[in-house]
């Protein structure tokens, strides 16, 4: 059997989605004055990164940008990490991001931390939802919705300048 990769987005349509999920963040929250973005480690932080230069580029809301640690083949062994208190988050505005959605398994269990403080808001973002969900999540902002079959493969690299999106 041949290994094929298909390229699903290169650095300029990562780009496009980017800004797009910007616009709508910025749609959603233009009243609020603060926004938490937590990027699930790693690829969920980098593109929580980029996100957050894009919408510093359309507006003047104040973002911060927070790094979500969680033990994703098995997310209840140890607890999920922030690198804030989460008590301070109590009536603000919370978006988790992540690359690529497969089961659910990760951006539910991710959100956990959230739902024990009282929230103002909390939305979800992924660059890729393969539509393979086996817990009840979905993602508000979303790059590109794809249906895939188990055997294959999504690969992100946010490196800069090698992004890209491939199936494997």
């Amino acid at each position: 059997m041949v290994d094929t990769k298909t390229l699903l987005l290169d650095k300029k349509a990562i780009q496009h989605r980017i800004d797009r999920i910007a616009y709508q963040l910025y749609e959603d929250n233009y009243k609020e004055n603060e926004l938490f973005i937590a990027g699930i480690h790693d690829r969920g932080y980098i593109l929580a990164k980029k996100i957050e230069k894009a919408l510093a580029k359309l507006s003047n809301m104040n973002t911060t940008l927070l790094k979500l640690e969680i033990d994703k083949d098995n997310p209840l062994s140890k607890e999920i990490e922030i690198d804030t208190d989460v008590k301070m988050l109590k009536g603000k505005v919370v978006v988790v991001v992540d690359d690529v959605l497969n089961s659910g398994k990760t951006l539910m269990y991710s959100l956990r931390p959230f739902l024990e403080v009282r929230v103002k808001k909390l939305r979800t973002v992924l660059l890729i939802d393969r539509d393979h969900k086996r817990y009840p999540i979905r993602a508000n902002y979303v790059g590109l919705r794809l249906s895939t079959t188990l055997k294959e493969h999504v690969s992100v690299n946010l490196k800069s300048g090698e992004e890209a999106v491939y199936l494997e």
